[in-house]
């Protein structure tokens, strides 16, 4: 039986403009040996992007092929035509190499991957310290019409309603906390039992016992 842990799986998710991207630069910051999730997509590359470092690029056809084959772990049309994915083989064969794994997606992504891979994908909400500086942060950006920020808004509203169905929920009141509390969450998991290749372990050591209690007795 290998004693390889399995690599965990953080699937960050939480509100547009709660920070989970500068959250996420800062683990990787702390801990480079964590490997970023690659989505594909069906639009095409932008100058300076990279097949397989910024994402995969697929075609219409191609992408509705692994979406038949369930070949995607989860997958939205953001505009006609234009769809992005999490490729199921990637997510699978690096958690097998005992690397973690980090994936930003939004609520309805996250739920999807939940419910393909159960606990193995463990789901952590980031939060705004409260409803008004999250208002106060996407108007700070000065991207989005009125409209947009009321869509924007609203959508949250339905996110922080789904907070009870994630693992862990951080409170982005200042990055720095923040990331060592996204940090510790991974730095928990890895020795969860559900990660730590734990049955090697535990049968070396009775293995030990049982000698050692042979020994005592012959």
């Amino acid at each position: 039986m290998s004693s390889r842990r399995q690599g965990v799986l953080l699937v960050v998710s939480g509100p547009s403009g709660v920070g989970k991207g500068t959250l996420i630069a800062g683990l990787l910051a702390r801990r480079p040996e964590v490997r970023v999730s690659v989505s594909c997509t069906t639009r095409p590359p932008r100058p300076g992007e990279v097949e397989g470092r910024e994402y995969f690029f697929v075609s219409l056809e191609e992408f509705s092929r692994r979406r038949e084959d369930g070949a995607l772990l989860e997958w939205a049309e953001v505009y006609p035509g234009l769809l992005y994915g999490t490729p199921r083989q990637a997510v699978e064969e690096t958690l097998a190499r005992g690397e973690d794994l980090i994936l930003e997606i939004d609520d309805q992504g996250a739920q999807s991957v939940r419910a393909a891979l159960g606990e193995r994908a463990v789901l952590v909400c980031v939060a705004p310290p409260s409803f008004a500086a999250l208002h106060e942060r996407l108007a700070g950006r000065r991207t989005e019409s009125p409209e947009s920020l009321r869509e924007r808004l609203a959508t949250a509203h339905g996110e922080i309603a789904n907070m009870g169905r994630y693992d862990y929920v951080i409170i982005n009141r200042e990055v720095e906390p923040a990331v060592e509390a996204l940090e510790a969450v991974l730095l928990a998991e890895r020795h969860s039992l559900r990660f730590a290749g734990w049955q090697a372990l535990q049968s070396r050591l009775l293995a030990e016992a049982a000698d050692e209690e042979g020994s005592a007795h012959g």
